[in-house]
């Protein structure tokens, strides 16, 4: 389901401010001040990477995504603290349950973001902020920064000017002098290939690439790709509201410390993520006929075996015995580095699919 299109559309994309490592200093008042950094099971000597870090934190270079051990490394002072998911959740629904009091045309995208269409609404952008900030401060005792613009594009920009706490409107005027300067990273759907390639071809800045012809942007990264970067160069973003979505999947995997051999380590393993993909599915009122496993050797190479039953399940045993069928076809002839578990083709029993609101959370593999 999606909204529609007003005329004038007014979007805001609101984003919680270092959201794991608020709700860690929110727990524990004595962590504020301090390079406070989440992810893994909380210790740099171990696999893992960075979940989150918060403003303290960020200011020696950490960053979501880097290695522990090199967080470590640039702040060994830092707090390091294990990824409590669950209590992310719930402060999650708990801030999202305040933004129904502002409009029910509401996208979920992220455990520590949404976008909202205000469109309708006669108060002033900074009214409308104001309830947010507050009735969110209220909830949680948390901040978030918030930006508003007349697409999704330029909302999600916007909020990202000004952080923390802040609020950023980003008008269509505003774009050739706040939008062009900013780095081509900045545009949603540049990653770090992209953004190595265009600066091969002399591009750095939003700018830079809206200078571009059509003609060129074609020519280097084909029809779709190349029409997207023109037209988000420029601002122009036509994307609606997705109020609902439909789940695709649900998984869970986890990564081993230490590279592992022993089978039955790895059956036990593999029985305790299915228990959780099972927890999942039923927390979301969900079945599934698929089962797929994926296994990380040692050396990288990574295998997935698939399995569709007949009937749509939320039964551990099934969904258990199904997974089990997939390891046995994967010869464990060297050391497991990471295994996962995956539940798809969602539905119910019967065999109906279904749609899930906003507030629940999304898994994917």
């Amino acid at each position: 389901m999606t909204a529609s299109i007003p005329a004038k559309r007014r979007i805001l994309h609101l984003d919680m401010d270092a959201f794991f490592a608020a709700v860690e200093e929110q727990r524990n008042p004595a962590l504020r001040g301090k390079p406070v950094v989440i992810g893994g099971r909380g210790d740099p000597t171990k696999r893992g990477v960075v979940s989150t870090a918060n403003y303290e934190a960020r200011k020696y270079g950490i960053h979501s995504a880097m290695p522990l051990i090199t967080a470590y490394k640039i702040c060994p002072q830092a707090v390091f603290l294990p990824v409590d998911y669950e209590a992310y959740v719930r402060v999650s629904r708990q801030f999202k349950s305040t933004l129904l009091f502002i409009t029910p045309i509401i996208e979920d995208i992220g455990i520590d973001e949404v976008y909202l269409d205000v469109s309708e609404l006669e108060e002033t952008s900074e009214n409308i902020v104001e309830r947010i900030k507050s009735g969110i401060k209220e909830k949680t005792g948390l901040t978030c920064s918030v930006g508003i613009a007349t697409n999704k594009l330029l909302a999600k920009i916007a909020s990202d000017m000004q952080k923390p706490d802040g609020m950023t409107i980003l008008n269509e005027e505003d774009i050739e002098s706040r939008l062009w300067p900013l780095p081509t990273r900045k545009l949603y759907g540049i990653g770090p290939k992209t953004e190595a390639y265009l600066k091969k071809i002399g591009v750095e800045t939003i700018g830079q690439l809206a200078a571009l012809k059509l003609e060129n942007l074609l020519e280097h990264f084909g029809n779709s790709y190349g029409h997207y970067l023109y037209d988000s160069a420029r601002g122009i973003n036509d994307s609606p509201l997705v109020m609902h979505w439909e789940a695709k999947s649900i998984s869970r995997e986890t990564t081993f410390q230490k590279d592992v051999k022993d089978w039955q380590f790895i059956a036990k393993t593999l029985a305790a993520l299915t228990r959780e993909v099972v927890t999942d599915l039923r927390d979301g009122g969900h079945a599934a006929r698929t089962v797929t496993i994926k296994i990380r050797f040692s050396d990288f190479q990574t295998l997935t075996r698939a399995k569709t039953i007949d009937e749509y399940t939320d039964s551990e045993e099934e969904l258990r015995r199904a997974a089990f069928a997939c390891l046995k076809r994967i010869d464990l002839n060297k050391r497991v580095r990471l295994i996962g578990v995956r539940a798809s083709s969602l539905g119910r029993r019967g065999g109906e699919k279904q749609q899930i609101v906003f507030s629940k959370k999304r898994l994917t593999y």
